[in-house]
């Protein structure tokens, strides 16, 4: 299946900005049975610096820098990707989670893929004794690490609602899970700190998520938005495996990764400093078109 992706992202200023200096992580990731074709990104005001590397996690990470004054910032970035996953059953013959557990922590590789650098807690994702407990009740003994994170992506599908007004990104995880409100990123956060809290090693993903319209409606342009949802170590044999609890979905050909990292924080698509104005509206606009 090959996608192309168009992420437009517009910030105007209630007053003129003077400088401005952000990051960008909006080039798709190849690997992990996706392939990226081709990417570009247009930035207007033109900034007059531009520099690219690769962070610890293989993200693309653009700083750019715009010291020209101005209102209106249009960050346009254009992808094609090609996907070729084959996503497990959720009751498929794997591992127990107890074995991924204790493989995980004998890891001797500190790399990227390692999956002991995803065991511990993180900035935004702290490890709750609250959180592990539910989890926990996915995970009972010599239950197969597929179905155990199945099953937990479930019951968050099924008891937390969806709810964009409910959190901002500094919302505290336990204010998140003692309301169970939020949106997709608070969501993958908690089913991460439940999964660190039983030793198990899982990474935020940011990416986005073909929708489908309902039959005999056109796409609207816009109507896709970033998405968020967890990867999780399963052991040597299967490696990562994405799961969605905001869709109860194990991750296939309709999910596209940006980056992965191990919370919201490292793979934010856009962040950045302003000098200039008090005051911002940002607008989102995300369309992932099916080409073949």
């Amino acid at each position: 299946m090959i996608y192309d992706i168009r992420h437009v992202t517009t910030y105007e200023y209630e007053s003129a900005v003077s400088f401005a200096r952000c990051s960008l992580r909006l080039e798709p990731l190849s690997g992990d049975g996706q392939e990226l074709i081709s990417h570009s990104v247009d930035i207007r005001p033109r900034p007059s610096e531009r520099t690219a590397r690769r962070d610890f996690f293989g993200t693309l990470t653009e700083s750019v820098v715009i010291d020209t004054q101005h209102r209106h910032l249009r960050i346009d970035s254009r992808s094609r990707v090609k996907l070729m996953r084959t996503p497990p059953e959720r009751d498929a013959p794997c591992a127990s989670w107890e074995s991924v557990r204790d493989d995980a922590f004998e890891a001797t590789s500190l790399g990227p893929s390692s999956p002991i650098g995803y065991v511990f807690a993180s900035a935004l994702v702290p490890v709750l004794q609250p959180v592990t407990d539910y989890a926990a009740a996915s995970f009972k003994a010599e239950t197969g690490i597929v179905a155990g994170a199945a099953d937990l992506m479930r019951r968050i599908r099924n008891e937390f609602k969806y709810d964009p007004k409910a959190t901002v990104i500094s919302t505290p995880l336990r204010e998140v899970f003692d309301n169970r409100h939020g949106v997709c990123q608070d969501f993958a956060h908690v089913m991460i700190a439940g999964l660190r809290g039983l030793g198990l090693p899982a990474a935020y993903v940011s990416g986005y998520l073909r929708t489908i319209p309902p039959e005999g409606e056109k796409q609207l342009q816009g109507a896709d938005a970033t998405h968020a949802w967890v990867s999780l170590w399963c052991g040597e044999a299967l490696g990562w495996i994405g799961f969605d609890p905001t869709n109860d979905l194990v991750v296939g050909n309709d999910h596209i990764i940006l980056g992965m990292g191990r919370d919201f924080s490292d793979v934010s698509p856009v962040d950045g400093i302003i000098v200039g104005s008090p005051k911002q509206k940002l607008g989102v606009a995300v369309d992932v078109v099916l080409v073949e």
